[in-house]
């Protein structure tokens, strides 16, 4: 099974994707797309979109996992432009057809390290450790969020067996 996180932005979208074979999971492929603050809303939207239908063309991912919104009252603007990033790969996913699942962050860290209140820090060693990746590697939170939704994805679907 192919499973692609998605940690979606306006600025740095990370994504990756992992294969889960004999019980052990392997990295495919990780990385940002990245669009410029100087370009208008739909240019930067149109790139998010068009960068990961290519990823997906090109890996074939059999499902898609995405973090549910959460909105902090103090910063509502950040939720709309989040929800904007969101809304272009919830589209990319009804257009090929790919299975989209969501978690709560909470749910994502309890899923992958033991408990809801980890740090991105700690995800991010997680990450790491499992998926037997270098020390300076990757460099962005955005990436191992995203891989720590394809992770979180592997167990809670091995749970339900």
């Amino acid at each position: 099974m192919r499973i692609l996180g998605i940690d979606p932005a306006l600025t740095t979208t990370g994504y990756g994707l992992i294969e889960f074979k004999n019980n052990k999971p392997r990295l495919i492929e990780a990385g940002v797309v990245r669009t410029d603050a100087k370009d208008d809303l739909a240019k930067r939207l149109n790139k998010i979109y068009r960068s990961l239908l290519k990823l997906v063309d090109e890996t074939k991912p059999d499902v898609l996992v995405l973090e549910k919104l959460y909105a902090h009252y103090a910063h509502p603007t950040t939720a709309y432009l989040l929800g904007h990033a969101r809304g272009v790969v919830c589209l990319l996913c009804a257009v090929k057809n790919i299975p989209l699942v969501e978690y709560a962050a909470t749910h994502v860290r309890k899923a992958v390290l033991g408990r809801g209140s980890a740090s991105k820090l700690q995800v991010q060693q997680m990450v790491m450790h499992v998926l037997s990746l270098g020390a300076v590697s990757p460099k962005y939170f955005d990436v191992t969020d995203a891989l720590a939704l394809a992770l979180a994805h592997t167990n809670v679907a091995r749970s339900r067996l």
